[in-house]
């Protein structure tokens, strides 16, 4: 599958399913508390979807996954599938929200505090978050995919974390997962030339230990292989002829 480049009509149609992604970040918050369980999160994001926004959770049965988000708690990196899990004082958890409106899809995600975390789970969440930001300021026609990649990477290690190498960002669009992959790492002046009208999401996992991890027997979820901390947030990102968009920003962020 080649990149497609989105006309102002698709574009206009990624902003609305990106306003709408950021929009159940933004309903769920207040219910990340201790106690709740991720299914009970997931049935609260599911009727929010369906009910108030008329739109599709883009995860449902998407090969085969069974719930309509994806719930990654502590040492999960990504696609943790929501369960009778119980949220406790000082979990983080990253909640990974992709909804599907008038055929296109809008993804996005960001971490939560359950009550006060420690101080090592604080400062991992803040660096993730500052590492993605400096890969989306990467993002103007022209550039190239590993600028993005060596500036998160090298964010994120000179705070002494680690990126998580074998899960990427990507091209997204009519389909889920396009072309291109976004790497997290990588090397200034490499890959993709990118161009105005792409659209592609930027999503660094960043782990307190090493990089390395493993798939559960689930065959979704991931957690990190020395069980440290990881950390993830996610933006879908727009190149524009000037520089970039964040479609998925939320009320009050300024990426």
């Amino acid at each position: 599958m080649s990149v497609t480049i989105k006309n102002a009509q698709e574009q206009q149609l990624l902003r609305e399913a990106g306003r709408l992604a950021a929009a159940v970040l933004t309903m769920i918050e207040p219910q990340v508390r201790a106690g709740v369980t991720t299914e009970e999160l997931n049935d609260r994001c599911h009727e929010f979807i369906v009910g108030d926004l008329k739109a599709t959770p883009a995860p449902l049965n998407y090969k085969g996954f069974p719930k309509s988000i994806c719930t990654s708690v502590n040492h999960v990196v990504c696609h943790g599938i929501p369960g009778p899990k119980k949220l406790r004082k000082g979990d983080i958890i990253n909640v990974d929200v992709t909804v599907i409106k008038e055929g296109f899809h809008g993804d996005t995600s960001r971490m939560f505090y359950v009550g006060e975390p420690p101080v090592l789970a604080r400062r991992l969440c803040e660096v993730a978050h500052r590492a993605m930001l400096e890969g989306i300021r990467q993002v103007r026609p022209g550039a190239r995919l590993g600028d993005l990649g060596h500036a998160i990477q090298t964010f994120a290690e000179a705070q002494g974390f680690s990126v998580v190498r074998e899960y990427c960002g990507h091209g997204i669009g009519r389909e889920f997962h396009e072309e291109p992959q976004v790497l997290h790492y990588g090397t200034p002046g490499t890959g993709l030339t990118l161009q105005a009208g792409m659209a592609f999401t930027i999503e660094p996992m960043v782990n307190a230990g090493r990089p390395e991890v493993r798939l559960l027997p689930d065959g979704w979820t991931v957690v990190t292989k020395d069980h440290s901390l990881s950390a993830q947030w996610e933006h879908t990102v727009l190149v524009t002829n000037r520089g970039y968009e964040v479609l998925t920003a939320r009320n009050g962020e300024a990426p």
